[in-house]
């Protein structure tokens, strides 16, 4: 049902009954390495090219998520993934190997709360008792696609982040145990001119900031309804950025509600990611692995994550377009 303008309110309050995080070799060395179920010494997978690497990674968490789940491919209806690859072919390659009925998204790194959005929507209103919602990243593949080759050695200002490997899957149920699923807010695209690919942190903030008060707005929630507020892959600029922006528009959210995936999935001091992670791995990993066993572990009742996704081709790069940015939040609760 819609509440307000950008949310749906879910009456049934569909289940997160499953999760499962996949990540590589720089994600085992940050800090969420205990939060991931599997973590892969080898940044190609045993595959012969970066993007046969994501796929076999978002093939993965959705097996392990199903297996969790304690049920077979064939008990889930709806299979809906997102990534960053030219027309989301890791996540219809794995569509074709996992062999259910499919639906992609695109919302680049806010795919990850798209998806999981709507496999809520699917089950809530009774279109489908079980979905799967994931979302993927590679690093190197990413890179190659939207920068440069990652052979290059190309020098990074301080403003880029790095690109998470891995993947991350949810099964979403109408009966079960685990948190669920209450609100999902759909953002507006959000176009502030930044035309710089590395300052997505920048470009993505006010859609994050946008998306945050038109899901307080419709639900007229308190901020401090939510034991933890948390955006996909803003990094420290834009992390700062929102923070600064929600001030303005006196939205008051504590530091210690208000954080990011990309600044919790790597040690910013001993690794080289600069302004911290990103890829629409970032917050799925994060939420699918540590996010979903704090929440088990009764240390966070109520959560708001807001993927972030700025909406960018190489294309629209190249054609000297800026970047328009959205994202989608959803509320999670144990």
């Amino acid at each position: 049902m819609l509440q307000g303008r950008q949310t749906w309110i879910f009456d049934s309050k569909p289940t997160i009954v499953a999760s499962a995080a996949v990540g590589g070799p720089f994600e085992a060395q940050g800090p969420l390495r205990e939060d991931f179920d599997i973590l892969h010494e080898d940044i190609w997978l045993g595959q012969d090219s970066f993007e046969k690497a994501e796929r076999k990674l978002l093939e993965q968490a959705c097996e392990i998520a199903i297996d969790k789940a304690g049920m077979k491919k064939e008990d889930i209806h709806f299979f809906l993934s997102g990534d960053l690859m030219n027309q989301i072919t890791s996540s219809s390659f794995a569509a074709r190997t996992l062999g259910m009925p499919y639906l992609g998204v695109f919302g680049a790194c806010s795919s990850s709360m798209e998806s999981l959005a709507l496999a809520a929507l699917i089950v809530d209103s009774g279109a489908g008792k079980n979905a799967l919602a994931a979302a993927s990243s590679h690093n190197a593949a990413v890179e190659k696609q939207f920068r440069y080759p990652t052979e290059y050695g190309a020098q990074k200002p301080p403003t880029a982040q790095w690109t998470v490997t891995g993947a991350g899957a949810a099964v979403v149920a109408r009966d079960g145990d685990g948190p669920e699923i209450l609100w999902a807010t759909i953002g507006r695209v959000v176009d502030m001119g930044i035309s710089d690919p590395f300052n997505m942190g920048a470009a993505m903030a006010p859609a994050a900031v946008d998306t945050i008060e038109a899901h307080f707005r419709d639900t007229k929630l308190d901020p401090s309804y939510y034991d933890l507020i948390i955006t996909g892959d803003l990094g420290t600029v834009g992390h700062h950025i929102a923070g600064d922006l929600l001030q303005e528009h006196g939205l008051n959210i504590s530091k210690e509600r208000f954080s990011d995936c990309g600044l919790l999935i790597y040690d910013r001091e001993k690794q080289p990611v600069i302004a911290g992670g990103s890829g629409c791995a970032s917050s799925a990993t994060v939420t699918y692995g540590h996010l979903m066993k704090r929440m088990g572990k009764g240390e966070l009742k109520r959560i708001l994550v807001v993927a972030t996704g700025a909406l960018l081709s190489p294309m629209s790069y190249q054609q000297k377009e800026s970047i328009p940015c959205i994202a989608h939040a959803v509320a999670i609760e144990m």
